[in-house]
């Protein structure tokens, strides 16, 4: 039996489904998937039918499907018809990480742009930033350590990615009422890739992204600190050698700032002891999106 109580106000169904109001308003106004009804205040409210349909198409967006093809599997009730099996899914997202590795490495940019479009037309941005791009940038270190590519297919591959991702984060409107989140790599820390990926997967969860990029000097995040007074701040390490430095600083900073919620992040860590993991365990974001939406909602 349908459930048409409106009870649940924005923020309610927000905090329920882990989606920003402006994001959830934006795909009401542009699909019209439900029709909130309203208070005498003129605020939205919604009953358990209109949140078993948002929860229904978040699963889909989470497993890569693009919101506006989640409302059209809605519309044509064929989801069982068109939704590809896990296995199918994850191939898709191997085959075009595949292709688009090999044509980086062929130093081939016209066939990478046309095998990254091609994911962008059927994932969403994080799925292609997290499920193909992440893997790339793991590979492609992982060659250049093991010398089976030069640094010249290394910095190919990576400026290639950094454009692209960084057009990405450009083209997403920021709202300066959202929370503010300062992003930067850790001390003597250059490779901000990973970095750069969960900036987008914060900016499009409608997060306000400060993002500095590179380790910058010493003393001077103190002054950013002080002047955009953000709610969040990331730290990302990539090499082992630096992860005791960040940490220090990660802790000097929550001293000095104990409102100031502060993640560190980067593949240095998963190659750190169960027993160093869990020392500075509150401070750790992880590495995938399951574990960054985790972080964000105990913080």
């Amino acid at each position: 039996m349908a459930t048409t109580k409106a009870k649940y106000n924005i923020k309610a169904v927000s905090q329920l489904l882990g989606i920003q109001p402006g994001t959830l308003r934006a795909w009401e106004r542009r699909y019209k998937m439900i029709r909130p009804s309203r208070n005498e205040a003129g605020h939205r409210l919604y009953t358990d039918d209109h949140v078993r349909i948002l929860k229904w198409l978040m699963e889909k967006v989470n497993k890569g499907f693009t919101i506006s093809q989640a409302v059209s599997l809605l519309e044509s009730n064929e989801d069982a018809l068109s939704k590809p099996d896990h296995s199918e899914h994850k191939n898709e997202l191997d085959k075009i990480g595949d292709d688009l590795l090999n044509s980086l490495l062929s130093f081939n940019e016209n066939d990478a742009q046309r095998h990254l479009d091609h994911a962008f037309s059927l994932f969403t941005p994080e799925t292609v930033a997290i499920d193909i791009i992440g893997p790339i940038l793991v590979k492609v270190g992982d060659l250049w350590e093991e010398n089976r590519i030069t640094s010249a297919h290394e910095h190919f591959a990576s400026q290639f990615i950094r454009s692209r991702i960084g057009m990405m984060l450009l083209s997403i409107p920021v709202d300066g009422m959202l929370p503010k989140a300062l992003l930067v790599c850790g001390p003597n820390e250059r490779h901000e890739l990973g970095l750069l990926i969960f900036a987008l997967f914060l900016k499009r969860k409608g997060y306000d992204v400060i993002y500095l990029g590179q380790s910058i000097a010493g003393g001077d995040i103190d002054i950013v600190i002080d002047e955009i007074e953000p709610m969040y701040m990331f730290m990302s390490c990539t090499l082992k050698k630096n992860i005791p430095i960040t940490v220090r600083l990660a802790e000097s900073l929550q001293k000095q700032y104990p409102d100031l919620k502060i993640g560190l992040g980067g593949y240095a860590y998963d190659r750190l002891s169960e027993l160093d993991k869990k020392r500075i365990q509150p401070f750790i974001v992880g590495n995938s999106k399951k574990a960054w939406e985790r972080w964000l909602q105990a913080t």
